[in-house]
């Protein structure tokens, strides 16, 4: 019997480590997004900050990647949430793929409507629900995609070298 947890425990581990190296690669991403956004005025005031709904990991490795870093003049603050009804005051929004985008749409474009917010996503589908950045794996790979009228709506403009990076556009 010991054998089968230990065996298990090997099989595991592997994806583990996947899922880990994936919040990194989203955090880094979304670290990197924001310099490709051209950014109203309003936005570029205060700290810039990064809101986390629903994921401790890619939070977490914002956090550490951002730590006494910079974004112009402001200084990146990362704040995590257990719901998007919490969300306030934030430049992006980065919504876990344990929330269901589809049925809190209204409020998520509410909010991020109030402050010009980028919301970055994980979840199949959201670019359909509001999502400007949505990572998506095909074939193995973590990719983005991007949502231009998403973006504009939310007074926000992707940078050609954003675009030329990304798997998929919806205009």
């Amino acid at each position: 019997m010991k054998k089968i947890y230990v065996l298990l425990l090997l099989l595991m581990l592997p994806m583990a480590t996947m899922v880990a190296q994936e919040a990194k690669f989203k955090a880094v991403f979304t670290l990197n997004f924001i310099r490709y956004i051209g950014w109203p005025d309003q936005s570029l005031q205060g700290d810039f900050v990064i809101g986390v709904v629903r994921n401790r990991e890619v939070a977490d490795w914002i956090r550490d990647q951002s730590a006494g870093k910079k974004f112009g003049f402001q200084d990146i603050v990362v704040r995590e949430y257990r719901s998007i009804e919490e969300v306030d005051g934030c430049q992006v929004i980065f919504v876990s793929s344990a929330i269901n985008i589809r049925n809190n749409s209204e409020v998520l474009i509410e909010k991020a409507r109030q402050t010009n917010s980028l919301i970055v996503s994980e979840a199949e589908g959201a670019t359909a629900h509001g999502a400007a950045i949505n990572f998506v794996v095909r074939d193995g790979v973590l990719k983005f995609e991007l949502h231009k009228g998403n973006a504009a709506w939310m007074g926000l403009q992707f940078s050609s070298r954003l675009e030329g990076m990304a798997a998929a556009i919806n205009l």
